[in-house]
């Protein structure tokens, strides 16, 4: 169950209802995302792994972390590790996660926050549960998506947000079917709290079961839909969907003429709740070298990042946690 959550989504703004003959983005693939670990060993599900490269800029990678009811003496986390390029958008959907890093910022994650990390031209960090959770086990479960920085960004001083679970924007389908929570970017005319240095779009969903979520979406944005949990359809054409997989619509950045399909996506909860990540950005449309921690535009920007890296010029590890 997310964390943040309403009663009656009927006492919030809505999103508009769905005009007759407003043309839906159809889904030019579903794919299953392929399960792994990360840092110390925590379970995740890497959800754009299977999808060409082409459909994804800005989105770089994006990770379901858990979800995992870890007893006692289990839950871990990163290690120290540096990044340079990109934004990284941590979002706890449940648990806690503690961020450290090498310019003195970071934090606590939990029950719905979302820390929004804009590496820029470098910096040192890692992400661990605290203590006690570790100590008394508990649920753990969130994601981590990377965005990509055009590269006159890519060189810029790291700076963080940190976005608590009540500042995110809370709207209900145009029934209250299904309950939105817009943490970035615009969606008919609200606009979540999270700052992007590239023009996205990211909202986590609730829709209920047998509900069907229609929401506008840019005309210059790409849109993916993930399922975290449940079963339904994306699209006009009602394509099945279920948890651990990801929609693929089409739109700009897709294909060579249909940019002029902007018009609306379309997500429906089969029998049981859906619970949704949705997300969409304008194409930077440059070229991307990625390896490891760093995203440059080329190779020898990543051999001069492993370089910085190595020499100490991305920072260094706070002696009080050496």
């Amino acid at each position: 169950m997310p964390a943040v959550t309403v009663e009656n989504p009927l006492t919030l703004p809505r999103l508009p209802e769905p005009q007759a003959g407003t043309p839906g983005r159809k889904v030019l693939a579903v794919e299953t995302a392929p399960s792994g670990f990360e840092g110390e060993g925590f379970p995740v599900r890497r959800a754009l792994a299977a999808i060409k490269p082409e459909y994804l800029d800005p989105f770089v990678m994006m990770d379901q972390m858990g979800e995992v009811d870890y007893a006692a003496g289990e839950p871990k986390g990163t290690p120290w590790h540096p990044h340079r390029g990109f934004e990284t958008v941590t979002y706890m959907i449940d648990g806690v996660m503690e961020h450290l890093d090498s310019n003195g910022g970071g934090g606590t994650i939990t029950n719905g926050d979302t820390q929004w990390m804009t590496a820029g031209a470098g910096i040192l960090h890692k992400e661990a549960p605290p203590e006690w959770l570790v100590q008394q086990g508990g649920l753990f479960h969130g994601i981590q998506l990377w965005v990509n920085l055009p590269g006159a960004k890519k060189m810029i001083a790291p700076q963080y947000q940190d976005i608590g679970g009540s500042s995110v924007v809370l709207l209900s389908s145009h029934d209250g079917g299904a309950l939105v929570r817009l943490i970035a970017g615009d969606l008919a005319g609200h606009v979540g709290p999270g700052s992007t240095q590239t023009p996205i779009t990211l909202l986590h969903a609730t829709v209920s079961p047998g509900a069907r979520l229609v929401m506008p979406w840019r005309q210059d944005f790409n849109a993916l839909a993930y399922v975290l949990s449940g079963r339904g359809t994306a699209g006009t054409e009602r394509r099945p969907l279920s948890g651990g997989q990801l929609a693929v619509f089409e739109g700009f950045g897709n294909r060579p003429g249909l940019a002029t399909q902007a018009g609306s996506i379309t997500i429906t909860a089969a029998k049981e709740p859906l619970e949704v990540i949705v997300l969409g950005g304008e194409p930077i449309g440059e070229p991307v070298a990625h390896y490891g921690p760093f995203v440059m535009n080329t190779k020898a920007e990543l051999v001069q990042a492993f370089e910085d890296f190595q020499a100490g010029r991305l920072g260094s590890i706070p002696a009080q946690h050496a």
